[in-house]
């Protein structure tokens, strides 16, 4: 698999030399990913070593410590300590005469080490054709987003080796000359984790039936020579525990990410449980290893491996998160016909590797499965469904490309009243709908970093922080009495005096504050694709916006002044003389008044739908949402009339960055001036009726890959010809 023929020489754009500004930009970029990923691994380090050392490497000091396993006379079994395999355990064994001091900051640099050298195998072995700015910056990114995955992070915090058996396949596959030597790494990897034997197939199939021989040999030898010195325990890890199956934690614990865990999680047990393990195990294996036969002959190596760890992942009967590093190599699989859904893919597989489950999905019961099997699902995925492109596709390099609004005040393009006419914008308006799980993912990762940095921004609310929340309280009201708008009290007051009013106020105000803007952007979304981006980037930078003036600016609001006698409506009396207030503090951040994001999505809804309604009398109805919404958070006592202020400031400068950067909203009608990628040299020009504002086609790429074969005109990827489904200068509905 080492063969160059198969890895279409990468080596050869990596040693290519830019030319011009733009190559001078791509080095830069280059040197810049570099220093992020030192940045990022320097910042492994210090976590791991700053730590006290009873809370660092605490597998690696179970294993060799002093009292540790390895030291200890007995089975390594004896209790569940150890998980690796009696090879694994020989492996460690002379590591107890380490020092203890000596050995953690070897085991931490030695482990970044590997980390890196996968990085720089796995950017050397990506599927061919790349252009020459993907292979300048694909080994950066790679280390990067390694450091950044959980199973990186977790292995270098808990002192695994996890990271070896990855290493020793993706080096074997890819890095190492000869059959016989790859099966070796093979064989070693599957030595210390038996499942990784998957991949002996995956040889076999794809005809290095000698790699495939040696793997197995190799195995077959470390494990003797395992069973010779520590008979005992092999035969406790190999017959009594089934190849490791109930070693280390609860094999239902949510960590253990594997078909077996997720099984006994949903509550089945004993032989019908085994049953349905082996046989969901075989079927995830046979369809994996198909898959990724078919992927290896497509000449994409790389995937190949990846699709078979996962399987491996799936099939094991213990998966623990410093196992799953297999996942983040199907980030290299290209999903999609189109253009807007080729992210989706590599940006799930990221944020699975990377975030918590409960910030991907959102914390609901109904979605408690989902969340405790996520990780599981993905590699169960990647090995058996998702349809990855083969790079026979017409659309593997070429994907049907976004259409792009006119650059111009000609095209048809239109702006809000106040906002001036962009003749030049920074970024281009898109006029096809985007993808839909992509914009899932975005949405519920942009809230759940939003709600994250909110409760950060709160700081010691129960002392300090308090102290400054009011003091910018007594600020706002001293402004509000030199205005004459200091009607907190009044309002307040009179609301509670009018029950039914302040049952309706109270329920507005908890009711409709994400629902109307979440259903406001599935109508555009559905029906106008185009306004939906226009829409989207406005609300995401004002909450931005807001964010900072959370952090710089916490603010007490009107409920949480204790000398202005405001009547809390909504949450009930507050207890003054506890300085957390009560438990309310434990769920939000109380001080996140200032500007009022209540106020600001409602304007937000209100000038959207003002905007693209057809009728006067929808646009009228519109605008009763903040309406409504105002005299709720001023009447319940939330916020202060300068907080509504504030959120509707915000959202004109999102509308405002919105109109800069992407230029005047596209009429809907409008045609599109180009799309995106170019056709490809030797490509048929389209018609000019059916691109009326385009002046001239647009040149190719200048970072496209020389080497790589041309289609002929006429070919599947010549735009005369396209595909059925592939745009033809035609904005969508």
């Amino acid at each position: 698999m080492a063969n160059a023929r198969h890895s279409g020489h990468p080596e050869r754009a990596f040693g290519a030399t830019a030319v011009g500004a733009a190559g001078a930009r791509v080095q830069a970029l280059r040197l810049v990913l570099w220093l992020v990923a030192a940045l990022l691994a320097a910042r492994e380090v210090e976590s791991v070593l700053g730590s006290p050392p009873g809370r660092r490497l605490t597998d690696l000091e179970t294993w060799v410590g002093p009292d540790g396993v390895l030291h200890v006379k007995g089975s390594l079994y004896d209790s569940d300590a150890f998980t690796g395999t009696p090879f694994g355990g020989l492996v460690l064994k002379p590591l107890t005469r380490a020092a203890e001091q000596a050995l953690g900051w070897g085991w931490t640099f030695g482990t970044l080490l590997l980390v890196v050298a996968l990085g720089l195998i796995a950017a050397r072995a990506l599927p061919q054709p790349v252009s020459r700015r993907t292979s300048l910056l694909a080994a950066p990114v790679a280390v990067s987003l390694l450091m950044l995955s959980l199973p990186v992070r977790n292995t270098l915090y808990l002192g695994q080796t996890s990271i070896i058996p990855v290493l020793l396949v993706v080096a074997g596959c890819f890095a190492v000359r000869g059959e016989r030597a790859a099966g070796v790494c093979v064989g070693v990897a599957a030595a210390f984790q038996p499942t990784v034997l998957l991949f002996t197939p995956l040889l076999w199939l794809t005809g290095r039936r000698t790699a495939a021989l040696s793997a197995g040999a190799t195995f077959a030898a470390c494990t003797l020579a395992a069973w010779v010195a520590m008979p005992r325990d092999s035969a406790t890890y190999w017959v009594h525990h089934l190849a490791g199956a109930g070693l280390g934690g609860p094999a239902d614990d949510l960590a253990n990410q594997s078909l077996h865990g997720a099984l006994l999680r949903l509550g089945l047990s004993g032989p019908p449980e085994i049953a349905l393990f082996l046989l969901l195990s075989g079927v995830v294996a046979v369809l994996g290893v198909r898959r990724a036969v078919r992927y290896a002959r497509d000449g994409q190596l790389l995937l190949a491996v990846a699709v078979t760890g996962c399987a491996a992942v799936a099939i094991s009967p213990t998966a623990w998160q410093h196992q799953l590093l297999w996942l983040l190599l199907a980030v290299v699989g290209r999903v999609g016909r189109r253009a807007a859904d080729r992210f989706v893919w590599p940006v799930a597989v990221i944020l699975v590797m990377t975030l918590p489950a409960s910030m991907i999905v959102p914390g609901k019961p109904l979605f408690q499965p989902l969340i405790q099997n996520l990780a599981l699902l993905a590699s169960v995925a990647a090995a058996t469904a998702v349809p990855f492109l083969l790079r026979t596709s017409p659309y593997f390099r070429d994907p049907v490309p976004n259409l792009y609004a006119p650059t111009g005040p000609e095209g048809g393009a239109r702006s809000l009243p106040f906002l001036p006419q962009r003749a030049a914008p920074v970024m281009r308006r898109a006029l096809t709908r985007p993808n839909l799980l992509f914009e899932l993912l975005l949405i519920r990762v942009t809230y759940a970093a939003y709600a994250q940095i909110r409760l950060a921004a709160a700081g010691d609310s129960s002392t300090a922080g308090r102290a400054r929340a009011e003091e910018h309280g007594r600020q706002i009201l001293d402004l509000e009495r030199l205005l004459h708008i200091d009607i907190e009290h009044w309002a307040n007051h009179a609301v509670v005096a009018a029950g039914r009013v302040e049952d309706f106020l109270s329920f507005y105000y908890e009711s409709f504050h994400f629902g109307v803007p979440l259903a406001i952007l599935g109508v555009l979304y559905w029906r106008r694709p185009v306004d939906y981006r226009w829409a989207r980037s406005a609300i995401g930078i004002a909450t931005v916006l807001a964010l900072a003036g959370f952090w710089l600016y916490p603010l007490a609001p009107p409920r949480l002044m204790p000398e202005l006698g405001i009547v809390d409506t909504v949450n009930g009396p507050q207890d003054f003389s506890r300085p957390d207030y009560g438990t309310l503090t434990e769920l939000t951040n109380q001080y996140a008044a200032m500007p009022s994001l209540h106020f600001g999505w409602a304007l937000w809804c209100g000038l959207v739908i003002v905007v693209v309604a057809p009728r006067g009398w929808m646009k009228a109805l519109g605008l009763l949402h903040p309406f409504f919404t105002l005299c709720a958070i001023v009447g319940t006592g939330n916020h202060w009339v300068l907080d509504a202020v504030g959120g509707a400031a915000v959202v004109g400068v999102g509308f405002g960055l919105t109109h800069l950067f992407q230029g005047p909203r596209a009429a809907p009608g409008s045609a599109p001036a180009t799309a995106e990628p170019a056709p490809v040299s030797g490509a048929t020009a389209a018609p000019a009726s059916a691109t009326p504002s385009a002046a001239t086609e647009p040149a190719a790429p200048a970072d496209r890959d020389l080497r790589s074969p041309q289609p002929p005109s006429g070919s599947p990827q010549d735009v005369s010809s396209a595909p059925p489904d592939r745009p033809r200068g035609r904005t969508p509905n």
